[in-house]
């Protein structure tokens, strides 16, 4: 992997995002896929965290909403499936390493491949060309995008859900484990959409109220034709600003496009937010991004 440029660096503060490819090398990215087939072989579901994973806003609540599964997911290795997969007693209407939508978010911290592909020297290295002074890990996530039915993911800023004070303090690491292509669902963008703050956060609700979280704001409409296509081949990395706006469209392709991905936040001088979904716990600080 050749070292990145400054002009790279200028470019990702331009746009809010930059596509680095070839940053992991095939056997890295292979390592990653078949470390995750040995933990969806031995996924148990209890059924009633059988919640189908959504991004539309009122799925998204009364899914989230209604089990502490994802709310306590922080500092935990566990199981999002995709929509239609599950019947209603909550068994697999198909095989379940085809059901999976997502695997988070502890990823990063409690299993050795990801944790060694996370802190790993390009990264890290990466970090520091970005200035990066204490970056600390918050947390990761395996996508799947299952073909045929890997849902779409409505544009977003992942400052919505991963919030800071100051703002611009999270940097998503986005890695392809296989050919991301407009067929199977690669990730849109709008170039320069970072730099207006955000309009939505999701916090925690109030405790008692019939949701776990809750929308504060509305994401504005989007103009499909801003969005740019960012297709990329396995092994590259994509660099997303907390608050680039970005999607993805439905796989409607017979090829899955896996992708690990995990967020770093500066945490020099910078505030997490108690009402984030997501929170540090004591058997997990948010581990530093250089070890």
């Amino acid at each position: 992997m050749a070292s990145v440029t400054q002009q790279q660096i200028q470019k990702f503060h331009k746009d809010g995002f930059l596509v680095l490819e070839q940053f992991f090398s095939a056997e890295e990215c292979d390592s990653m896929r078949s470390q995750i087939q040995k933990i969806v072989a031995e996924m148990e579901v209890p059924p009633h965290c059988r919640t189908a994973f959504s991004t539309r806003e009122e799925e998204q609540l009364q899914a989230q909403g209604s089990s502490d599964y994802f709310l306590t997911s922080g500092d935990k290795i566990r199981f999002f499936f995709e929509k239609g997969v599950l019947d209603e007693k909550g068994n697999f209407l198909i095989p379940k390493e085809k059901s999976v939508s997502k695997i988070g978010h502890a990823l990063h911290a409690y299993d050795p491949v990801f944790k060694q592909i996370t802190h790993s020297p390009k990264v890290q290295e990466l970090g520091r060309k970005l200035s990066l002074e204490r970056p600390v890990v918050v947390q990761s996530m395996y996508i799947f995008k299952q073909p045929g039915i890997g849902g779409e993911v409505t544009p977003h800023q992942d400052a919505t859900f991963l919030h800071t004070e100051p703002l611009g303090r999270i940097l998503g690491f986005w890695i392809a484990l296989e050919d991301a292509t407009q067929e199977n669902g690669c990730l849109w963008f709008i170039p320069g959409s970072h730099t207006n703050g955000i309009t939505r956060r999701m916090v925690r609700a109030a405790s008692g109220a019939s949701t776990c979280v809750e929308f504060v704001g509305s994401e504005p409409a989007y103009d499909d034709k801003q969005f740019i296509p960012l297709p990329i081949s396995k092994g590259g990395l994509i660099l997303i600003h907390g608050e680039v706006v970005h999607k993805s469209e439905l796989n409607s392709s017979e090829s899955s496009r896996h992708a690990f991905t995990f967020h770093v936040m500066e945490a020099k001088g910078t505030t997490w937010s108690k009402e984030n979904w997501l929170q540090p716990t004591p058997e997990l600080p948010f581990p530093s991004l250089y070890t």
